[in-house]
């Protein structure tokens, strides 16, 4: 992790709206840019293995692999929590805590390491709480 500070933690759906072009995700990309161009914010080691996988496999428009390494080493610039065994163990105590997927969890769990207090996704319940972490769905508006 680099050393530094960061506002909030992005999701991964905000990364992958982010190089969308289909014109259904339009708003949303629109919405992601503004996200990572504003905000000081940090991901995690899950984000950037789920970032990289969605786009070269899973959208409409897949990315080349060269081109979603390229985006991944540019993340790299920017604070990341790696998977290691403590956050293994807090993303499963989060899980069964509050009855959510380890993955979101561990996602959380990576937010609360950095001792952040936004988490910006549509994956969990707006203005939810997990401990310190509130979630904030940027596309509300826009759904």
């Amino acid at each position: 992790m680099t050393s530094m500070s960061a506002d909030c933690v992005l999701d991964t759906n905000i990364l992958v709206y982010a190089v969308s072009e289909t014109l259904a995700d339009a708003k949303k990309r629109e919405i992601a840019l503004r996200l990572i161009a504003e905000r000081a914010f940090a991901l995690s080691a899950q984000i950037l293995q789920e970032f990289y996988v969605t786009v070269t496999r899973k959208i409409r428009a897949p990315l080349p692999a060269e081109v979603a390494a390229g985006l991944v080493d540019q993340y790299r610039s920017f604070p990341i929590v790696p998977t290691d065994d403590a956050l293994i163990m807090a993303a499963i105590e989060t899980s069964l805590r509050h009855r959510i997927s380890y993955w979101d969890a561990a996602i959380i769990a990576a937010a609360d390491e950095l001792e952040v207090d936004t988490l910006f996704t549509e994956d969990l319940a707006h203005d939810r709480r997990y401990g310190r972490v509130r979630v904030v769905n940027p596309f509300l508006a826009v759904q």
